[in-house]
């Protein structure tokens, strides 16, 4: 963690200074006429996209909600390893890790062969497979992760903090005016009279939920079925003897149904999945008055013979499967997407919904707006031209298909029959652990993979690292800080500030010879006149400002000599021209995990390795393809001699 850049302050350094001294007053009670930015709704998806924004002085940002204030328990509590390696981008992976319940291992449980009434286990397998992520597979409520960036949010320089009780009654568009959305609000408080308030932006963002406001504002809808299958969930504390209680279970019993069992944070505390009736065609859950008894009883029968006495229920539900799917994800449709540029998005459940059998609910809402968060900040302060943000809708429309393509089939196979004898219909058990293996990177959140665009290039030099396939998020790997020999993860570095990476992987030659390609490319990207490092950052601004360059050697890090670095990797920054000395690493040869073999890069050539704002990775060059990797950010970034303040 860097801090004291511009003068020496005690005190939390995770509380920045407030961009303005009226900041550190109490905000006014009403929302603000006008912002850049208005994201409905304090879900997961909507506070990601508010701790992203919070950073930016230059950006103003709302975020409102329906609920009267914070939310106190969550349903959602799977958290994948993806996510965790983005909430470390947010400064907060430590605190989660800290309270939650890692999965270490599933348990997969069937009925006896000798006995079809009562359930025996036939498997145990590791949660997540070795290398898949340096982070684990964890459970927590998601009232903490909301409090989390919540924290984040305050901490920034615009204290940023929601407006709850407003309900959103309408939106407008009017592309003449510079804030061309007018929303209004009602505001809900108790001791409120009827009051509306009207609020101004540039963007809007729906993040509020499958009855989503925003949606239905501009005509879109989700489209799916619903399988005619009802589960019902609950959290409690009970006293069992079945064996793997504290152990994540999906367990299938011969005629009573199945159970996905999650353990909770805390020790004691577990959720229970509940395979219930089948659902009538058109039959809504709610018609068959389930009762918490009713839930237990069933839990009850399928974990025969082992018992299962409830005694605290801390909070239950019931609900029907289904998958559905917005045609788009904003207020542009197919028809107009060569014309004007979307005004208003939509994200999470807001845009997709799905089972909570594969854990990725809130994973993917939060995915959703980490990949629009840096889009909107790059157009607003105008680095990048505002065809970015066509590419929102585009990249995870496709990514939430997929995902409800592998929900669907796997709900479908959680609440088969089991196949009872080789001639019988229904799905065999051992089949049921082996799709679960075989899909591990959905449930980890790492399979996610975009197309190529003009953000996401074309993998035409993807050997020389083929362990950093383009369009994947950045596959982090151990390494040691040249400067002060500090062991990390190489992805920490990319954390959710809106730049641009390029990571340069050295050859084989020592960085301080002559014909060092890395130091070449240094050179490039320090004076040339088309280096995109001079090109797009602002004058007076630190070089590191919107593309942060960092060099990965393959030598020992007692081998090298940090004085005989080039500049531009030990920049000098900040009001007193302050020394950078974290952007040099070398293998963490000592652990045996060196980051050139785990990664699979080409130790003859070397490589650049350019990584985007939301940590996916963007282009693999040669090193000294400089004409390449100017044109690559002349694709969609603005010269900063051109830019205005903030783009329209």
């Amino acid at each position: 963690m860097q801090f004291h850049l511009n003068g020496f302050r005690t005190g939390n350094p995770e509380i920045v200074e407030p961009s303005e001294p009226g900041k550190a007053t109490p905000r006014p009670a009403g929302v603000p006429d006008e912002v850049d930015v208005l994201i409905v709704g304090c879900g997961p998806a909507g506070l990601t996209l508010a701790a992203q924004l919070s950073a930016f002085p230059d950006i103003k940002c709302a975020i409102v909600e329906q609920k009267p204030g914070p939310l106190q328990l969550g349903q959602a509590d799977g958290i994948a390893c993806r996510t965790l390696e983005m909430f470390e981008a947010f400064g907060f992976s430590e605190r989660v890790l800290k309270e939650s319940c890692w999965i270490n291992e599933t348990s997969f449980w069937k009925p006896d062969d000798m006995a079809k009434d009562r359930i025996v286990r036939n498997g145990r397998v590791q949660d997540v497979e070795d290398g898949l992520s340096e982070f684990p597979h964890v459970i927590l409520n998601q009232a903490r992760v909301h409090d989390f960036y919540l924290d984040v949010m305050r901490n920034s320089a615009n204290r940023m903090e929601p407006y709850y009780s407003r309900r959103l009654l309408d939106l407008q568009v009017d592309d003449v005016s510079s804030h061309p959305v007018t929303v209004r609000l009602e505001r809900t408080d108790p001791a409120e009279q009827v009051h509306v308030e009207t609020i101004k932006a540039r963007y809007v963002v729906g993040c509020d939920g499958a009855r989503s406001a925003v949606r239905q504002s501009i005509g879109l809808a989700l489209r799916g079925d619903s399988a005619s299958q009802a589960w019902g969930v609950m959290d409690v504390l009970a006293v069992t003897d079945f064996p793997d209680i504290r152990m994540k279970a999906l367990i299938q019993s011969a005629d009573e149904g199945s159970i996905v069992l999650i353990p909770r944070e805390g020790g004691y505390l577990v959720r229970i999945y509940v395979e219930l009736d089948k659902l009538n065609e058109d039959e809504r859950v709610a018609s068959r008055n389930i009762t918490i008894d009713r839930l237990i009883a069933a839990a009850q029968r399928i974990f025969r013979p082992y018992t299962l006495d409830v005694k605290e229920v801390a909070w239950w539900s019931v609900y029907e499967i289904g998958q559905r799917l917005c045609d788009t994800f904003d207020d542009v449709g197919a028809a107009e997407s060569n014309g004007r540029l979307p005004r208003i998005f939509i994200a999470g459940d807001a845009c997709h919904t799905h089972s909570p059998k594969a854990g990725q609910g809130m994973n993917v809402s939060m995915q959703d707006t980490f990949n629009l968060g840096w889009k909107l900040m790059s157009v607003l302060r105008g680095h990048c031209t505002p065809n970015l943000l066509r590419t929102y809708s585009a990249e995870r429309q496709t990514i939430a298909k997929q995902l409800i393509d592998f929900d669907r089939e796997w709900a479908k196979m959680l609440s088969a029959p089991l196949k009872t004898s080789p001639q019988s219909d229904g799905v065999d058990p051992a089949e049921v652990q082996r799709y679960f293996v075989q899909h591990g990177h959905y449930t980890a959140g790492t399979a996610t993979k975009y197309k190529p665009s003009f953000i996401s290039a074309e993998p035409t030099f993807q050997s020389l690292a083929k362990g950093f396939e383009i369009g994947t998020r950045l596959h982090s790997a151990p390494v040691i800080r040249l400067a002060d020999a500090m062991p990390m993860r190489l992805g920490d570095t990319a954390k959710a500030d809106g730049r641009w990476r390029i990571f340069a992987f050295g050859d084989r030659r020592i960085p301080s010879d002559a014909g060092s390609r890395v130091r070449a490319l240094c050179d490039f990207l320090a004076g040339n006149a088309q280096s995109p490092v001079r090109k797009f950052t602002p004058a007076g601004s630190d070089i590191d400002a919107v593309i942060d360059v960092r060099a990965v050697f393959q030598q020992a890090h007692r081998e090298l000599k940090l004085e005989a670095m080039p500049d531009l990797l030990l920049p000098a920054k900040g009001r007193y021209g302050l020394r950078d000395y974290e952007k040099i690493f070398c293998p963490d040869l000592k652990s045996g995990q060196d980051i050139f073999d785990l990664r699979d890069i080409d130790r003859d050539r070397g490589c650049v390795v350019v990584v985007r704002p939301d940590q996916f990775i963007a282009h693999v060059l040669p090193l000294d393809a400089y004409d390449e990797l100017a044109a690559f950010f002349d694709g969609f970034m603005v010269p900063a001699k051109e830019r205005l303040q903030k783009s329209d």
